[in-house]
């Protein structure tokens, strides 16, 4: 993935084309369409058979955005809007002329990822914020997938609400019907009558041509959820606002074991119960409160073998943590973040043993103008951690059309802990963050952070600007980061202390008109230098990520050559893998061959080596996958990486590393799943199996049943740890 971020300085060749970008400005007068109140019923059966169907206004008009931006919009779209007294109802059919067999869908998940399905969804802005928006999308399958976005590019996948959709499959295309209800969607009436205006945008994304179409029409190189170009749904008389509370209790049946060879060290055996619950105060405050909290069924995260001298970031996987959590300051990025909610819950570090949370709250408040959250969480002692409080305020003023800045400060306070001899101690962070939008395809970010340590006594700060340009032909910035050695944000995450980082870069975007069969390719050049914060002279590392290709195909397949000269200066205790390395200044080269093949056919995979020297030897990584997806119900994954170190470190070492990962997701219909994960890490000996069933037996509420076991030297177990949870959850919403 290439998320670094970009100069002008780089390719001046590119400024000069600037005159020739494609992007366009948001209109002055929104488009808007007319949705019609229903006289009878609708069944919700992806049908569209009802007579009210019939008598709504067809929107069609869809904007081509890729593969190339314009032109005619080969599968085309038709979409109407209904309501009634508790729904907002969209229907689409999307043509297809191949109908079933241009299907593309990759498995029936929730919460699918964007680029390998057909996806019809639309973007809802019920405020008419500009800034914020609800995406709902779904697949030919009906599977559905629902986020918040913030400002076009900063997403929120762990939202869920309640909603749902039906869709069929036919021999000229699909259909798709949704249903929202209103309390799901939190707008504002005017002072007089009970007619209200939704922003909205649409987006189809054919799979088989890669065709994305919007309405209305928005420039290629943004996202189809930036609402300053939206339109208007209008004619909607809507219900006021009215008591809205959304319950979810749960209950729970836990087993731990713990072995060490055949000896059992200990067990749990317990039941559990607890509950979530929403009040939206107002179409713009919502108040969460989460009760015993659990997460059996958020996703494990995968077994890594760090070779690098920068911390990893694993990212958040909790639902409770995931919503509202593009609000908080420096959430874009993943070097410097002053409040990272994997801190929480925890006893120690990111990948610790989870602790208790005894109870927790969120409150937010978002309008035109301005935004307001806090966050308070309760963390119980355990054998190995104390209690603990962690506190959020958030402040965030908009201004302009997309311009804003903000205020966020973080507080945890530990209790005292005689187990370890440990007195009472807070820490602090106290953050002032911004984006500033002059132009719609200029992006300029910053963020000023500074922290307050009472168990070690320092302060320390930390700060990042970023300044790039997105448009259709380019892509260029620049961005600086600082973090001293002394900035502490232990609600937070950073990659590095006691640093200063410059990453600029660039790449051309180049589409061939004359040559079908490559769909784009963006050669480009990214530099990162990184030194001392606390003595700007000292260097630390630097590379060139130098890639002359960077190709998609037009079936979507990807290739990438590119090489990366790396200098180091190792002037700390650093042994990668147990490797160490002697305290000495480096430079060696690697490179990269990367192709995947189209990741939406039955059969698919990726290979790739990245090989070259590494400090004083050699290391050559060999990455494999492949995937089977005869049906949508049936997708079998299996992954494999080899790491052959040589000649490394100060005992010019080898080393040989395999991991290997299968899994395999079963799937009655969207509602009805099975997923089990395997992986085996051949450096630590360790095995870890994780199969989790879920059945959604009603609109967000589940039923279900996990597995984890996790053994070190599986040949001869060791240590071995097994847990059994079964959980059910139960949604009713005032």
């Amino acid at each position: 993935m290439r998320f670094f971020y970009l100069v002008p300085l780089v390719f001046c060749s590119v400024v000069a084309l600037s005159q020739e970008n494609q992007n366009f400005p948001p209109p002055e007068t929104p488009l808007t369409i007319k949705a019609v109140k229903a006289t009878g019923d609708i069944k919700l059966d992806g049908r569209l058979s009802e007579t009210d169907w019939e008598k709504v206004e067809v929107t069609s008009d869809f904007f081509r955005t890729e593969p190339r931006q314009g032109g005619k919009v080969k599968y085309k779209t038709e979409v109407r809007f209904l309501y009634d007294d508790k729904n907002l109802y969209i229907g689409a059919f999307c043509k297809d002329s191949v109908g079933v067999q241009g299907v593309r869908i990759q498995d029936l998940r929730r919460d699918f990822s964007w680029g390998e399905n057909d996806i019809f969804g639309i973007a809802l802005d019920p405020q008419n914020l500009k800034q914020y928006a609800q995406g709902f999308q779904t697949t030919p399958y009906g599977n559905q997938r629902d986020f918040q976005n913030f400002n076009g590019n900063n997403f929120d996948t762990g939202w869920n609400t309640l909603w749902r959709v039906r869709t069929q499959r036919t021999d000229t295309g699909y259909t798709v019907e949704m249903a929202i209800p209103f309390k799901s969607l939190r707008y504002n009436l005017p002072e007089s009558g009970n007619t209200v205006e939704l922003g909205f945008t649409l987006v189809r994304y054919a799979r088989r041509d890669i065709e994305v179409s919007t309405f209305p029409a928005i420039p290629q190189s943004f996202t189809p959820y930036r609402m300053t170009y939206a339109a208007k749904l209008t004619g909607i008389e809507a219900p006021p606002p009215s008591t809205n509370i959304r319950v979810e209790p749960y209950a729970l049946y836990q087993y731990d074991e713990n072995k060490e060879g055949t000896e059992l060290l200990d067990k749990l055996n317990e039941p559990k119960i607890g509950a979530d619950v929403k009040w939206a105060i107002d179409p713009k405050t919502v108040l969460d409160l989460t009760v015993n909290t659990d997460f059996a069924q958020a996703d494990v995260d995968l077994a890594v073998n760090n070779l690098e001298r920068f911390n990893i970031f694993f990212p958040e996987r909790r639902q409770f943590f995931l919503e509202n959590s593009g609000i908080w300051a420096g959430g874009l990025q993943q070097s410097i973040r002053p409040f990272f909610s994997r801190r929480i819950g925890l006893q120690g570090e990111f990948n610790a043993i989870p602790a208790p949370i005894d109870v927790g709250a969120r409150f937010t408040q978002r309008t035109e103008k301005s935004a307001f959250a806090g966050l308070f969480v309760r963390q119980r002692e355990t054998e190995n951690s104390a209690g603990g409080n962690f506190g959020v305020f958030r402040y965030l003023k908009n201004y302009g059309r997309e311009n804003n800045v903000g205020l966020m400060v973080t507080h945890r306070l530990d209790d005292s802990y005689a187990e370890l001899d440990l007195e009472s101690n807070n820490n602090t962070t106290i953050t002032l963050d911004g984006q500033i939008r002059p132009k719609s395809q200029w992006d300029v970010q910053y963020l000023l952070s500074t922290s307050i340590d009472e168990f070690t006594g320092n302060t320390g700060f930390a700060g990042r600007i970023f300044v790039g340009n997105d448009s259709n032909k380019y892509y260029y910035g620049w961005v600086t980061e600082y973090t001293d050695a002394n900035y502490n944000p232990r609600m937070g995450f950073v990659r590095q202390n006691d640093v200063i980082r410059h990453n600029p870069g660039g790449y051309y975007i180049w589409r061939p008109k004359k040559i079908d069969w490559i769909r784009r390719w963006d050669p480009g050049l990214f530099a990162n230098y990184n030194h001392d914060a606390t003595d700007p002279s000292s260097f630390q590392q630097a590379n060139l990520y130098i890639f002359p290709v960077f190709t998609w195909f037009k079936d979507n397949s990807f290739l990438e050559i590119s090489t990366t000269p790396t200098w180091q200066n190792i002037n700390f205790d650093f042994a990668p893998l147990g490797l160490e390395i002697a305290q000495d200044r480096y430079f060696y080269t690697r490179y990269l061959i990367q192709y995947n093949t189209d990741q939406s056919k039955k059969w698919s995979g990726d290979v790739g080596v990245d090989f070259g020297d590494f400090y004083n030897g050699t290391r050559t990584t060999i990455n494999a996958a492949a995937r089977f997806a005869p049906i949508p119900h049936a997708t079998l994954t299996l992954n494999y990486e080899h790491n052959d170190i040589n000649g490394v470190g100060i005992e010019q070492a080898d080393l040989d590393t395999d991991l290997y990962t299968a899994s395999l997701r079963l799937a009655l219909n969207p509602r009805v799943q099975l997923s089990t994960f395997y992986q085996y890490n051949s450096f630590n000996e360790q095995g870890r199996w994780n199969v989790r069933f879920s059945w959604e037996y009603m609109p967000l509420s589940f039923i279900y049943l996990v597995f984890n076991d996790t053994q070190t030297d599986i040949f001869d177990p060791v240590q071995q740890s097994t847990q059994f949870i079964s959980k059910i959850t139960f949604l009713k919403q005032f």
